[in-house]
């Protein structure tokens, strides 16, 4: 069986790295087109191979399936290994990722995923703090859960799950934006940066030949947004 993955530009595309990420860590053989996303929400154009307008999108031969967390419990129908063993923390990861897939508007909007970005560090708004102390809150829940069931590992629940590929965007944007972070959160990043699937998706994102943002322009050479 070969799946195929239509993804967005990949130094942006956060909700298209979900999927790709599970299909790297389950070793899942597909294959992938990177096709142009703008940020303006769906375009016709993409109708062709998303029935939404929308990527990312899974072709299972001639079926397809859309949205990341659609896509993630399709391929867990087939690899329950994706999904925490224990029923309670099975649960609870996707009450966190239902979570994640609906909520942190301030974090999407005020830190959107960029791969490439190295910015120094900038005081976040309110909204943003609440959105980062939540988001940490649930990890250290989810690392209980997993010291409590004796499950090793240092992803969320112990071993790699939906879970790490949902909040995969958020690592990013921590990494990114110079967010300073607690050490147990710290070490949670670093486990990630480390995967070997997140390690390849930034050397594509460093190779795509897309122009920069106005934004990135900003962030990048240290200037400051108002």
């Amino acid at each position: 069986m070969m799946y195929h993955l239509y993804i967005g530009y990949q130094n942006y595309s956060s909700w298209s790295l979900r999927p790709w990420l599970l299909l790297k860590h389950f070793n899942l053989p597909f294959t992938q087109t990177v096709v142009c996303v703008d940020g303006k929400g769906i375009k016709a154009s993409h109708r062709a191979y998303s029935d939404n307008g929308l990527v990312p999108c899974l072709h299972d031969q001639n079926f397809r399936v859309w949205d990341s967390m659609a896509i993630c419990e399709y391929l867990a129908e087939q690899y329950p290994a994706m999904w925490p063993a224990d029923r309670q923390a099975r649960a609870r990861a996707r009450s966190i990722c239902a979570e994640m897939h609906s909520g942190f508007g301030a974090l999407r909007s005020q830190l959107p995923m960029n791969v490439r970005l190295r910015a120094k560090g900038k005081a976040n708004t309110p909204e943003v703090a609440a959105d980062l102390a939540r988001i940490f809150a649930i990890w250290r829940n989810a690392r209980e859960m997993a010291t409590s069931n004796q499950v090793a590992g240092d992803y969320l629940f112990g071993e790699f799950s939906i879970a790490d590929a949902m909040y995969s965007p958020v690592v990013w944007r921590l990494y990114s934006y110079g967010v300073q972070l607690p050490d147990d959160i710290a070490r949670y990043v670093d486990t990630m940066l480390a995967h070997p699937a997140m390690q390849e998706w930034e050397q594509a994102a460093q190779q795509e030949d897309v122009f920069l943002s106005f934004d990135e322009l900003i962030e990048q050479f240290g200037g400051v947004r108002t």
